[in-house]
């Protein structure tokens, strides 16, 4: 008896999407199947800044109808508490069982997945980070390129960033930059060869969003609600492509939360529930793309193997810079994610990356917390100084985290967070390197605001199933494959061999559609 379809994809994130568009392309019979939840609620039609002051129903986009940002106020990010983003990160962890310890869990059942509420930093990885990956790297540079052009990214033409980010060539000319950034980069190129000798460079931020309209997409005009949703669709999201996939007719898609993978009669089956009833389909292939956890689950379960894997994660931190001269200036409307972005040489085989960004679009209430104040006080204070601040983070090389996972005899996915012991020390070497870097920018760290961030804070997760040269079960092949678990293709962050401080969802795109290609043609490879 034939499988149903010829190939289902489990997820409908950045990593699925990307698998899908060859496969479709081949005429294959694609299914593609997710938690179904979908971004809902108000969005801001205005500017922030005057929406804030202007909008009598202000309350629906920033707390909600349920008070969903009140009920929030431990979120470790503020895209948590925005009411239309409830539904991305909602019920995740208990619909597939993962458990966490000194660990912060994340994923999402939406359509589109965690690309619904992203940052939207993208970048290649260089040859020497490419070097673990056991393909032929023209491969993957045809995947960056195709993927890059596809979702859309902004950038210069060159800048002291634009070899370590490696996607110039593929973009659209960068977004206008606020007041703050424009003279942090005034005074960078004054002391630039100074900075650069202590290991600091600085340049745009490369980020999946349009300065020029694209498709159906509209490029960015500077409204500064990036944090509560764009409603021209500048900021990429899949949900974007599972629509432009969706006009396919060998491409159909379910509601399916899928608890289980079993073999029968040649064929695949995924088995869960869709509108709370069980539910099977057949598939002659099953490309994972749930999320490096959920894949994890799943892919441990089915090959029934209870041993620890490694997870790796970013350690992360965030700060805020106070720039003086700004001081007093009114709050003006601007980009709301990454503007500038640095890169710091810590050792010669560890480097931090972080970007800063402008806190126009921004509640004063996200940033009381991070000073030596009580919050009443320092909201008051922040009205004053928030105008002259911007805030920044930071991410360190996946190797520097120690975070374990397994599944018990019941199925569930337990995780173990944690950091090398190195990780202190190095944050501390790179708190102090920043002060002084953006010091002579102008730009001063503001006492206690540097905080580290929990294991898995990052949510860049990966390496627990990776492709090897020559991979041992529960480990992929240079395809994707799960050695043990014949046309099961890993395709998401959960394959990747490793993890630099990079972000790697354009990466993990660029894989995912070079494994497309791959079984588009029938190419089958250990």
């Amino acid at each position: 008896m034939t499988a149903d379809f010829d190939a289902i994809i489990i997820g409908s994130g950045p990593a699925g999407v990307s698998a899908a568009f060859p496969l479709v392309a081949a005429g294959q019979k694609v299914l593609m199947v997710d938690g179904g939840n979908r971004p809902a609620g108000e969005l801001p039609r205005q500017p922030f800044l005057t929406a804030r002051e202007y909008d009598q129903e202000q309350w629906k986009w920033m707390i909600g109808g349920d008070l969903h940002a009140l009920g929030m106020h431990d979120a470790i990010s503020p895209k948590m508490r925005v009411p239309a983003h409830a539904k991305v990160f909602s019920e995740f962890n208990a619909a597939n069982h993962i458990y966490s310890e000194d660990f912060v869990a994340i994923g999402s059942l939406a359509q589109g997945g965690l690309s619904n509420a992203w940052g939207c930093g993208v970048a290649r990885f260089s040859g020497t980070e490419l070097e673990a990956f056991p393909c032929p790297p023209a491969e993957l540079e045809n995947s960056y390129r195709s993927v890059a052009q596809r979702i859309g990214i902004s950038g210069p033409e060159v800048d002291d960033l634009s070899d370590y980010f490696g996607l110039d060539q593929w973009s659209q000319p960068p977004i206008a930059m606020d007041a703050l950034h424009e003279d942090m980069y005034a005074r960078y190129q004054k002391h630039r060869q100074s900075l650069n000798e202590a290991g600091f460079r600085l340049g745009r931020s490369r980020i999946a969003v349009l300065s020029k309209d694209l498709g159906n997409r509209q490029g960015c005009n500077n409204q500064g609600n990036c944090l509560y949703g764009c409603d021209r669709g500048a900021l990429y999201s899949a949900s974007a492509d599972l629509a432009i996939l969706k006009q396919s007719d060998n491409f159909h898609h379910q509601t399916m939360v899928v608890d289980a993978l079993r073999q029968e009669g040649g064929k695949w089956l995924i088995e869960g529930a869709s509108d709370k009833q069980a539910k099977s389909i057949s598939g002659s292939r099953i490309l994972l793309a749930a999320g490096t956890l959920a894949t994890t689950r799943l892919a441990l379960n089915t090959l029934q193997l209870q041993q620890s894997v490694r997870l790796l994660s970013c350690p992360t931190a965030a700060f805020i810079l106070c720039l003086p001269s700004s001081f007093g200036a009114a709050r003006q409307t601007g980009f709301g994610l990454g503007q500038l972005s640095f890169v710091l040489s810590l050792r010669d085989d560890i480097r931090a990356l972080g970007s800063t960004f402008g806190t126009s679009g921004l509640p004063i209430s996200e940033f009381a917390h991070y000073l030596p104040l009580r919050r009443r006080y320092g909201v008051d204070l922040l009205k004053a100084l928030l105008s002259s601040c911007v805030v920044g983070n930071l991410f360190l090389p996946g190797h520097l985290s120690d975070n374990h996972a397994f599944v018990d005899g019941a199925g569930a996915l337990h995780i173990k967070g944690g950091f090398k012991e190195e990780i202190g020390a190095l944050l501390k070497t790179t708190a102090s390197q920043l002060r002084k870097a953006y010091a002579s920018l102008g730009a001063y760290m503001l006492p206690m605001s540097f905080t580290a961030a929990k294991a898995g804070a990052d949510i860049h997760y990966a390496g627990t199933l990776p492709m090897r040269a020559n991979p041992r079960r529960g480990e992929t092949t240079s395809s994707g494959e799960l050695v043990g678990l014949e046309g099961v293709y890993v395709v998401d962050g959960a394959s990747l061999p490793v993890l630099s401080e990079k972000s790697h969802t354009l990466t993990i795109m660029a894989n995912a559609a070079r494994i497309g290609e791959r079984l588009a043609v029938g190419y089958h490879v250990a």
